[in-house]
């Protein structure tokens, strides 16, 4: 299976565009690029059946995150706090940074 090209990366602030959880804002947990997914803190929560192991000697229903589509979220820029598209710009060193569309700030650390 082919990776995606992701906008997003682990520990950005992100927005739900769309579905159950629509305008709420979490920080992405985990990102899966071979199927273009992404976890999001506690944004799509499901229910998971679990049996009981030595480790966990009860068992019962946990309560997590899913997963869902990346095209569904929008990071949000940390210095102006919008929505924004993603940008790329490469640097004097030729090293390349994300930028914020709407005010230009970079969004890597």
């Amino acid at each position: 299976m082919e990776m995606k090209k992701m906008a997003v990366r682990r520990g950005d602030k992100v927005l739900v565009l769309s579905g159950k959880d629509k305008g709420k804002k979490g920080k992405i947990i985990a990102t899966f690029p071979r199927q273009g997914r992404v976890k999001v803190d506690g944004v799509n929560m499901i229910k998971k059946h679990a049996k009981p192991t030595r480790r966990v000697p009860q068992g019962g229903i946990r309560e997590m995150e899913g997963a869902f589509p990346a095209s569904k979220v929008m990071v949000v820029c940390p210095a102006c706090s919008k929505p924004t598209r993603v940008g790329k710009k490469v640097n004097p060193d030729e090293s390349r940074v994300r930028i914020c569309q709407k005010c230009g700030e970079s969004l890597d650390k």
